[in-house]
């Protein structure tokens, strides 16, 4: 229970930790606790390398146990009589306030006391629930450990156990009964737009378990970062911390991470993964039903490992496991990690969750988190605004309109007879939506996609209202639309469909045509062959799910839960949205897109909510875009917003960030679109780097701003001898465009380097050069620590198109809703230099990794000695920049530079 208090104003003098802090953790720990202290929100910044996430852990969880025992001690002091219900009671509890009334006063003093009576009963009865829950798991943790410590003799024994588990639940499932029914596809009545107020979908009946009125209420802090490594790390860093003991910790993640039924694990879509699941977790309480059951398909039965969920909760929280040490237990448990470490978050004290999980409402609702009187820390927050932007933007290409079709046009036809008027309606207005987006298009229902040629390539952009009023939609109510295919589980039903009758309603998209067909009749008379013909003959196809590839699968799955994200995107506000009509010649090519322009209508929930909040990241700037464009739009009043920054553990001597304004020859640096494509440009640049690559010893990353750009560069090098000088001391590798050669990329990288240093080399190849692209696959994520990155080259700044029709409008709706700079620049320009300059600050963030780490970070281009550019800089970067206007004291300070840490590693 969160009671009332006045704000600690005494921050700890010292925080638990694992080893002597650098004083800039010590800083930044005390603003992170006077931040959640204050119920205020915070934009912290720290670079890689300094131990952000220990002072994250060490910082909150410091502030939660102080925070929890104060909570303890009111509650004390309030059944001891020391202070009043009144005076602290928490923000659900009515406070008593004498009003005017005509009643006597010793009758008010009896309410009065009675309520304080009834409130304390009430507390004593919550601390009776915490320490019974408490001496529960101090038991079970005392029984695991002596459990474990007998299990480690026994391992051989225990590995042949977890297999038998394993090929328990991987058999196949069977093919599908002939006479079986379709009960189960069938939407079932719906009553009235009005009626009941029906749970979400995504909550389906899976959520009844997560909560229980007898467990404690537990204030909790949720750590979100954007992949499951990174959440993983997290976790490590946890059990290393102090807290590792003693705090209760759980991972949520998705079932693609934590499912352990293979039956639903061999699953390809991911959608289909989750309707698999729910259908089995249905099938297991009606198991529970007394009533007879009629005969269900072969394989889709209950899961058996939708059990033991409390006994499974209590292990999770005993002891810090990452999602690894998750699965491994369900799988030693026969408990599903997924529903077991949902079934977990009431009772936690940290949960440890991705951004979609949190920043997503309806997924946000399924999990069961509550962000009332509780901390959000958003960790690697650098690209927050975008991540927002894009979960909720939504994409459907013309192929997937005309399937969705296709598909709820039979099962219509299909079900016809046994519909209700009601779903029939809702269904024929799907039907009538999903017509008027593919005419949108300039396609028509009833003809192959990849068959229908649409005209020449064209892009509109318009507001939501404009886009239904021109496509004949203004007439629908997309509220009561979106909220029927909710409660009603449509497109879970169409997908059962689709399955069932797979080769009836499927659209080959790489069918291959007999010569003398064409691809219209294909298309219509694979549509002809109704799936009520495959009924009659009693010929239901068998399904074979693990031996489809990747393209077959896709063809399988509906398409219609994509499109129901579509209309939910279309019930936002005019203002915070466009539609893009993209057309290209073929109707399978053309799109249609949801652009949010404003991340902050789906933010304000969050943040309104939550008692306090942290974002941090190693490269936080510019911060102004968070401020404006976030939390200012979200609501948050300038004086909650805190700001914090700190330099870098790093010794002032082992950074070396230049601007270079001109090359060798005396030529400008100038790689703006008009400049860089000149000869005269590209040969000054390939000076530059010979010249850099002469003196720093180990590896060199160099970024560009487009693959196209390095791709152009690379080949005029290649042709005019660039290449083969460079050749001569550096190993050059280019990055992949596919993610699958990365790490072949960097391996070479790395093993050229370490090679070089063990030989000694001199005069010859020193190191490597690693060609790469900004926003590409080595700019974020990637650490090029020690030799791996002595040097980053930075070529050109990396703004994005300006023609773009997305960026326009983002740009144009920023200049309609918020003030100009104090300068006079509009926001739409300053968001498009923010978006150069986040971009810049992330790859050359990949060099300094540590605290013994030294590096030189090279800036080519006259424009980075502008104050408005170097200025977004990081401050431990920004403070230290050299503007060079020659580049021969440049090379000769690069060169003492190297020099100088070679002698200081051989003293």
């Amino acid at each position: 229970m969160d009671l009332k208090r006045e704000p600690r104003t005494k921050v700890p003098e010292s925080f638990p930790f694992p080893f002597q802090p650098y004083d800039i953790q010590q800083r930044f720990m005390r603003e992170l606790y006077k931040t959640l202290d204050q119920g205020k929100v915070g934009i912290f910044e720290s670079p890689t390398g300094t131990g952000k996430s220990l002072s994250l852990i060490c910082g909150a969880l410091t502030w939660l146990r102080k925070y929890e025992e104060e909570q303890r001690q009111q509650l004390e002091d309030i059944l001891q009589g020391k202070v009043t219900v009144a005076t602290s009671a928490d923000c659900d509890s009515k406070i008593l306030v004498k009003e005017t009334t005509d009643e006597p006063d010793w009758l008010a003093e009896f309410d009065e006391k009675r309520a304080q009576a009834e409130k304390a009963a009430e507390l004593k009865e919550e601390i009776e629930r915490k320490l019974k829950y408490e001496e529960r798991l101090r038991q079970l943790k005392n029984e695991t450990r002596h459990k474990y410590s007998v299990k480690r003799k026994q391992t051989a024994e225990s590995v042949t156990k977890d297999e038998d588990v394993e090929g328990s639940v991987s058999q196949p499932s069977g093919s599908i009964r002939e006479d079986e029914d379709d009960d189960d596809l069938v939407v079932t009545e719906y009553h009235s737009d009005e009626e009941g107020a029906a749970r979400r979908i995504g909550d389906d009946d899976d959520e009844d378990e997560t909560e229980n009125d007898d467990e404690p209420n537990i204030t909790k802090i949720y750590y979100c970062s954007r992949t499951h490594s990174q959440l993983a790390q997290f976790v490590r860093e946890v059990q290393k911390s102090p807290f590792g003991e003693d705090t209760k910790v759980v991972s949520l993640g998705s079932r693609q991470n934590l499912c352990i039924n293979e039956a639903v694990k061999r699953l390809k879509s991911v959608s289909l993964m989750n309707d698999k699941c729910l259908e089995m977790q249905k099938n297991k309480k009606k198991e529970t039903d007394d009533k007879p059951r009629k005969k269900r398909k072969v394989g889709s039965g209950s899961c058996p490992f939708y059990q033991n969920m409390t006994d499974f909760r209590d292990r999770v929280l005993i002891e810090v496991k990452d999602i690894e040490q998750l699965v491994g237990m369900g799988k030693e448990t026969k408990t599903c990690p997924y529903y077991g470490t949902r079934y977990s978050v009431p009772l936690a004290q940290l949960v440890v969750l991705p951004y979609n999980t949190l920043l997503h409402r309806s997924t946000r609702q399924a999990c069961g988190i509550k962000l009332e009187g509780n901390i959000i820390i958003i960790d690697e927050a650098h690209n927050l605004l975008e991540t927002i932007s894009n979960i909720h933007s939504i994409q459907i290409t013309g192929m997937q309109l005309v399937k969705a079709h296709s598909q709820l046009n039979q099962y219509m036809e299909r079900y016809k007879s046994r519909l209700k008027a009601k779903n029939l309606m809702y269904i024929k207005q799907i039907l009538y939506i999903l017509t008027c987006l593919i005419k949108c298009l300039g396609g028509k229902v009833g003809i192959a996609p990849h068959a229908q040629k649409t005209g020449p390539s064209n892009v509109k952009l318009m507001t939501i209202n404009d886009f239904l009023f021109t496509n004949g939609m203004d007439n629908i109510n997309l509220f009561k639309v979106q909220k029927y295919c909710e409660r009603s589980e449509i497109s879970k039903k169409l997908n059962g469909f689709v399955e069932k009758y797979q080769p009836s309603v499927e659209v080959k998209i790489e069918a291959k045509e007999p010569a003398n067909q064409s691809a219209t009749s294909k298309f219509l008379q694979e549509i002809s062959k109704r799936p009520l013909a495959a009924a009659k003959n009693n010929a239901a196809p068998i399904v074979e799910v693990n031996e489809r590839t990747d393209e077959e699968y896709q063809s399988w799955t509906s398409p219609l839960r994509q499109i129901e994200e579509l209309l939910l995107a279309l019930t936002n506000a005019d203002k915070d949205g466009r539609v893009v009509s993209n057309r290209q010649e073929l109707l399978s090519q053309s799109s249609i897109k949801f652009l949010l322009l404003n991340p902050a209508v789906h933010f304000s929930e969050i943040v309104e909510q939550c008692k306090a909040m942290v974002i941090a990241g190693g490269t936080m700037q510019p911060v102004s875009e968070f401020k404006q464009q976030l939390f200012s739009s979200a609501g948050v009043q300038a004086d909650r917003l805190v700001e914090f920054s700190c330099g870098h553990v790093i010794p002032h001597d082992h950074l070396l960030p230049l601007v270079l304004c001109k090359g060798p020859t005396g030529v400008e640096l100038d790689f703006t679109y008009q400049s860089r494509d000149l000869p005269n440009t590209m040969d000054e640049l390939g000076r530059v780097l010979c010249n850099v690559c002469s003196v720093v010893p180990g590896g060199v990353v160099c970024f560009f701003p487009s693959y196209d750009y390095e791709n152009q560069v690379h080949t005029y090098w290649t042709k005019s001898g660039v290449i083969t000088r460079l050749s001569n001391r550096k190993k050059i590798l280019r990055e992949p465009k596919k993610a699958s050669q990365l790490d072949f990329v960097l391996t070479e990288y790395k093993s050229c380097i370490e090679r070089c240093l063990k030989s000694g080399q001199s005069g010859g190849i020193t190191g490597a050069l690693l060609l790469s692209v900004v926003g590409g696959k080595m700019s974020e994520g990637i650490n090029f620590s020690d030799h791996l990155g002595r040097c980053v080259v930075m070529v050109g700044l990396p703004y994005p198109n300006v023609k773009s029709p997305e960026l326009k409008e983002k740009m144009d709706y920023l200049n309609s809703t918020m003030k100009s700079t104090s300068d006079g620049r509009q926001p739409g320009q300053v968001h498009y230099e923010n978006l150069c300059m986040k971009a810049v600050n992330q790859s050359i963030g990949r060099a300094i990794r540590h605290r013994g780490d030294y590096a030189t970070i090279v800036l080519l281009d006259h424009r980075y000695s502008r104050s408005n550019v170097h200025s977004k800089l990081p401050g431990w970067i920004r403070d230290k920049v050299q503007i060079m206007t020659k580049f021969g004291p440049a090379y000769a300070t690069i060169r003492k530079f190297f020099v100088g840490k070679q002698q200081q590693v051989v003293e």
